[in-house]
């Protein structure tokens, strides 16, 4: 179930007695919890009626328990069950005994006043077992992968909007460039953005800019973006202001070398007739990353960016070897650069 149907069904009133909650997305899992707790719990009982249980730390016998008591001045009792590891195949050193005899014969009939909430923090479940067989069958599943970019821009969006501002499909491209994949970062940094923004204001890429810190990767993402359109003074002042933050002048080149590598592999590939997606799965990167790569490359021809990596391991030699000071190799790289695309 995606977590736009579940919104529905909540909202209408609609609760089921057990939720599968699963995946390595944490960001969702809370937040689905959380939807679910804020909506079959009234907030003036919800102290009374809302119980956690760790399954390291505690037994579902207890839990089971709590769920089949009746709820204190409300309609209904919401149990959370966290890191409930024997639905997976993973061994741990855990010491708590589980009756999941007990927990076979709750899930085919669930107690009426209860809403049970299994929060799994795993990859993967070991779909052999009778107990996940029997709460997929019976229960609602959210599974909380990671995200491609098209999803993490709708959770993006999904922020803006509940922080009454809206963001720009470029602005959300530009924050996922920034910020990579971890959800809860760039939901946080929406909101920051927010509240930069005001009620109603518009978040633009420019805003992402002036507002979001940067990795060190995607500094060197924008020196390259700099370097491919014959900017190599905006290139260079990025450059000094890594070296001045004691950025090692030898790591700005290997990352730089890396970028570059990028390119020509993406090109290479593109010229194949993979499409991002496949290029991203081959070479482990995210898609985003591919799509800047496949950007820059058009500023470069395969030939041109064979030669730069040769230049780049002969520079990272010559740093290396104290031929020639390191600052000056770089800089010298990247100026490089530049004058072979003016003379092509």
């Amino acid at each position: 179930m995606s977590i736009n149907a579940l919104a529905k069904k909540l909202k209408n009133g609609s609760y089921a007695s057990l939720y599968l909650l699963y995946g390595k997305e944490k960001y969702i899992l809370e937040f689905s919890q959380k939807m679910i707790v804020q909506a079959v719990l009234d907030e003036s009982t919800a102290d009374f009626n809302l119980s956690s249980y760790d399954m390291e730390e505690q037994t579902i016998d207890a839990a089971l328990e709590d769920a089949e008591t009746l709820p204190f001045m409300g309609d209904h009792r919401v149990v959370v069950i966290q890191n409930p590891y024997f639905l997976t195949g993973a061994k741990t050193k855990s010491k708590v005994e589980h009756d999941l005899k007990r927990l076979e014969s709750y899930l085919q009939d669930p107690a009426e006043q209860a809403v049970v909430i299994f929060v799994a923090p795993y990859e993967k479940l070991d779909e052999r077992k009778k107990i996940v067989k029997a709460l997929k069958k019976h229960g609602e599943v959210i599974q909380a992968d990671k995200m491609n970019v098209q999803l993490q821009k709708e959770w993006i969006n999904h922020a803006a909007k509940e922080a009454e501002v809206e963001i720009t499909d470029e602005a959300a491209e530009r924050l996922i460039q920034l910020q990579g994949e971890n959800l809860a970062l760039l939901i946080s940094e929406v909101n920051k953005m927010a509240l930069n923004v005001g009620e109603n204001g518009v978040i633009e890429p420019s805003t992402v800019d002036e507002l979001i810190s940067r990795s060190l990767e995607n500094n060197v993402f924008t020196m390259v973006e700099h370097v491919a359109n014959r900017r190599i003074d905006a290139a260079l002042r990025i450059c000094y202001d890594l070296l001045k933050q004691n950025e090692e002048p030898i790591k700005l080149m290997a990352l730089l070398a890396r970028q570059f590598r990028i390119i020509l592999q993406v090109k290479q590939l593109g010229s194949q007739g993979f499409s991002e997606k496949k290029m991203a799965s081959v070479l482990s990167l995210h898609p985003y990353a591919v799509k800047i790569a496949a950007k820059q490359g058009k500023s470069f021809s395969e030939e041109e960016l064979k030669d730069l990596l040769i230049r780049a391991a002969d520079a990272d030699f010559e740093m290396k070897t104290g031929q020639r000071d390191k600052q000056l190799s770089l800089e010298l790289f990247m100026t490089g650069i530049v004058k072979q695309k003016q003379l092509n």
